[in-house]
């Protein structure tokens, strides 16, 4: 799958395709809905498909202090709009030029002239431009007289609310993995390599996967039911999950640290993916180490339950 850098030329086989416009972070049910439809609309003319993103987050540059929120990193989201079935995936790097740029020079100089795009499609309350002073409206009447076709796909409802990035960030701050899961279509997983630590696990019998967090949206701190895929191989692996500050260990330090079931090979170096499925219970600090590991089988007891 091409991976497209908006300030690089586009390649000429890629001119004249449908383009998915939007964020498309954790490409939940809502995102699903209108990459799929520039996808289906590019198969009928026989044109490329691409869906776009931008990073950094445009938040970013606008409140740089804000915490960690991402739901995926951008190889994450170039798997998962291949496995949707799009052509290339487009990486609008947000910077201060771009958040300057007009509705009229975004529509005019960088989607018709730089992109060439031939179709565009966003969901119902898509902005864009300086100020966000671009609509859905103005995107289809600047489009229209650069030879650019609009379509708004509405909004996914669930519950009786539209599937939305906010939603799933908030059930998993809250500690509700499961809704994220069903508005993902997929459990919330953080990818990274594993680093050696300080052994902890290792000497009282749960030895770890120690990743940092990194950019990623930090869900309720405590223990999970975790799967774990090892990239490389495919190894698909089930365990149980900190993720937090150790509060039993000093000094705290933020990590996430599964503990994988009947698994003894080295991870070390390996770039593995933890999927998030059950929250278990809160972090908490024991008087000793003895009483930590007592909770850490009982934990790992539930963990083999809830995974089946």
């Amino acid at each position: 799958m091409r991976w497209l850098d908006h300030r690089e030329p586009i390649p000429a086989s890629l001119r004249g395709a449908v383009i998915a416009l939007g964020n498309f972070d954790g490409f939940h049910q809502g995102h699903q809905a209108v990459a799929g439809e520039a996808i289906r609309w590019a198969r009928e003319t026989g044109r490329p498909s691409i869906v776009a993103t931008f990073d950094p987050h445009p938040v970013r540059l606008f409140k740089p202090d804000v915490p960690p929120f991402r739901l995926t990193t951008l190889e994450q989201r170039q798997e998962l709009y291949l496995a949707a079935g799009a052509t290339a995936m487009l990486v609008f790097h947000f910077n201060a030029d771009l958040a300057g740029t007009s509705a009229d020079d975004f529509v005019r100089v960088l989607l018709a002239e730089q992109l060439g795009v031939a179709g565009v499609v966003t969901g119902e309350d898509f902005t864009f431009g300086k100020g966000r002073a671009g609509n859905r409206q103005m995107l289809a009447q600047l489009g229209a007289q650069c030879g650019i076709e609009a379509r708004a796909v509405p909004p996914v409802m669930d519950s009786g609310e539209p599937v939305s990035s906010s939603r799933i960030r908030a059930a998993l701050q809250a500690g509700e993995p499961e809704t994220a899961t069903r508005l993902l279509t997929r459990p919330f997983a953080i990818r990274g390599v594993v680093t050696h630590g300080d052994k902890r696990g290792r000497e009282i019998g749960y030895p770890t996967a120690n990743l940092t967090i990194e950019n990623y949206l930090r869900p309720r701190f405590g223990i999970y039911a975790v799967t774990g895929t090892v990239l490389a191989t495919g190894q698909e692996l089930k365990g149980a999950a900190n993720i937090g500050v150790r509060p039993t260990f000093d000094p705290p330090k933020e990590l996430l640290e599964p503990y994988f079931f009947d698994f003894s090979g080295d991870l070390y170096g390996q770039e593995i993916e933890v999927a998030f499925h059950h929250f278990l219970r809160p972090e908490a600090k024991f008087a000793s180490l003895d009483d930590l590991v007592a909770q850490m089988e009982q934990d790992c007891d539930r963990a083999r339950e809830l995974l089946g």
